[in-house]
């Protein structure tokens, strides 16, 4: 009688979560950070949270564009298969655009990002753990 077959072991999935930081809504970083500190998404077996933002790191691997190559390596240099990390801008001087990003390092390309322009940053601050929560729900698992 042949031997039972085995399984592979399950790939263990290492996600970085980077902080948030916004010179012209410094509050509404604080609040993302918040929520991304108790952030949990599935199939992830490890969290790793920098105190570096997304900025720095790239910095730190000489790659400064809003890139998937730039993405990947970031999350290369900190050995991790995932980043997930929030982008707080003023595209006017009358509205605030959150952005967050669930990054695949393994394949070099977005599992999940939402974008949503607000009027107000209060109005931002109320949504920010749906856009969290919306992000994370790309994220079929390892």
């Amino acid at each position: 009688m042949p031997a039972p077959a085995r399984s592979a072991p399950a790939r263990r999935v290492k996600l970085a979560i980077l902080p948030s930081e916004s010179d012209v809504h410094p509050k509404l970083a604080d609040s993302m950070n918040g929520i991304l500190r108790d952030a949990k998404a599935r199939g992830v077996h490890e969290y790793v949270r920098p105190k570096v933002t997304l900025e720095v790191a790239q910095l730190s691997v000489e790659c400064i564009e809003p890139s998937n190559s730039c993405y990947t390596a970031v999350g290369q240099s900190m050995t991790v298969n995932r980043l997930l990390f929030a982008q707080i801008e003023a595209p006017s001087a009358r509205s605030v655009r959150v952005t967050v990003n669930l990054f695949d390092v393994d394949g070099g390309a977005p599992i999940k990002k939402v974008a949503r322009d607000f009027a107000t940053e209060t109005e931002a601050a109320d949504s920010l753990k749906l856009l969290v929560d919306e992000a994370l729900e790309g994220d079929g698992g390892g």
